[in-house]
């Protein structure tokens, strides 16, 4: 299964932003690259990972694939397996070609691509921004399912050109139907598949609004998931996919049960997923730097921190800056540094053993806001940033703290 699509809610400082862990003095640590099993190259600049669910999901097709193999070509005797193995092979890599579908019209719309992973239930490649238009969200959603069929088309050709009853023309006849099924799966109008997207597009392009497009393939995919944990089941056991009822055992029943089962715990979790990235999108250009910014008063590097704190109630402040004889800044003080201190001990500790110093990176304008604001610091990861006026004018400080708890309110907030 395709669900190709955003990567998640943006998450501010990431890679961790605990203070006690990592460098004290303003070198925030590097942004780890992004993980999800064995990575198996960089096509186009984006990684591809195997998550280890795969290796479960190509033993049961080596598996079943050899079954049939054993009936349809009994005298390959053990070797089916192998044969097997190299279709469950190449079953994914058609997957692959499937999704590296989605990331190069991604990156031709200059929309950057996190990873792409091949999982249990088939691909997904992780769009970290949304498309700017229904059309552009459109033409990103069908080229998945398009390439399937292109790939099922090929297969078939080469069908053409092979013995049937053959290795090659069985593997080639499976590589075909197994396109097909993966490019009709995902056509399906529900989020998160392909065909959900597309719904999507077209209810944005006849609304004018993202969010009514996001809720309405939504909606139809949890209803997909419905369908798919009721009707899957039924569809084996009456014999709609050509097979006999009366040779299904006990343990196929359960089998076909669990697979229904988690395909619509995916189906509709996803939807789930869409609709509350959805939400946070809706809310994003709430998120401004000026409006979270804590008010800070500068203090010097040999100022106690009691009286540094004495400033910043009288100030009404929540926040110290530490700057040099001309009001320059030169760092930070951590919040969770000043909680450590017992209040006895706070007459003899300088604000600058408690400061974080200052890198470009720490500091960011207060006319940031929505997804730029979040680029920022997802770019730079640090626990608090200084946060200037265009004039170089210090504003305040801004909290990573404050951002993940407005994302929280956020997500909370019915969309309008």
């Amino acid at each position: 299964m395709d669900e190709s699509g955003d990567s998640g809610r943006p998450q501010p400082g990431a890679g961790g932003t605990d203070p006690g862990a990592g460098p004290e003095k303003g070198e925030p640590r590097r942004p780890e690259e992004p993980g999800g099993g064995l990575l198996m190259g960089r096509p186009f600049g984006v990684p591809v990972y195997v998550a280890p669910s795969w290796f479960i999901v190509a033993a049961l097709i080596t598996w079943v694939f050899g079954g049939q193999l054993e009936r349809v070509l009994p005298e390959l005797g053990a070797a089916r397996y192998l044969v097997s193995l190299f279709f469950a092979i190449a079953f994914y890599a058609s997957v692959l070609v499937h999704e590296l579908a989605h990331t190069v019209v991604a990156l031709r719309y200059k929309l950057p691509v996190r990873r792409i992973q091949l999982q249990f239930f088939g691909g997904v490649s992780e769009i970290e921004k949304e498309s700017e238009t229904p059309g552009r969200e459109f033409v990103l959603a069908f080229v998945g399912p398009l390439l399937s069929l292109v790939l099922a088309g090929l297969f078939y050709v080469g069908m053409t050109f092979v013995a049937p009853g053959t290795v090659p023309g069985v593997l080639l006849a499976g590589l075909m139907i197994s396109n097909l099924l993966v490019a009709a799966f995902n056509l399906l109008p529900g989020l998160p598949l392909d065909g959900g997207r597309m719904l999507r597009a077209v209810v944005w392009k006849i609304t004018g609004r993202p969010m009514s497009g996001t809720v309405a393939a939504a909606w139809v995919g949890r209803a997909l998931a419905v369908v798919t944990l009721i009707g899957l089941p039924l569809l084996t056991h009456t014999g709609s996919f050509g097979n006999n009822p009366r040779d299904l055992s006990g343990l196929d029943t359960v089998t076909d049960a669990l697979l229904a089962a988690i395909l619509a715990a995916i189906i509709w979790t996803g939807a789930g997923n869409s609709l509350r990235m959805a939400r946070l999108r809706e809310h994003l250009p709430e998120l401004r730097a000026r409006t979270l910014t804590r008010r800070a008063v500068p203090v010097e590097a040999a100022t106690p921190l009691s009286e540094a704190l004495r400033r910043a109630n009288e100030a009404g402040a929540r926040a110290l800056v530490v700057v040099d004889g001309h009001g320059e800044p030169q760092g930070v003080v951590r919040e969770t540094a000043i909680v450590s201190v017992p209040e006895h001990r706070r007459p003899w500790v300088a604000v600058s053993s408690l400061a974080q110093d200052l890198t470009e990176g720490m500091k960011i304008s207060a006319e940031l806001a929505g997804e730029a604001l979040l680029d920022r610091l997802k770019a730079n990861p640090a626990t608090e940033y200084l946060v200037l006026e265009e004039t170089g004018e210090i504003y305040g400080v801004l909290s990573t703290a404050d951002v993940e708890r407005a994302f929280v309110a956020a997500l909370a907030r019915p969309a309008a």
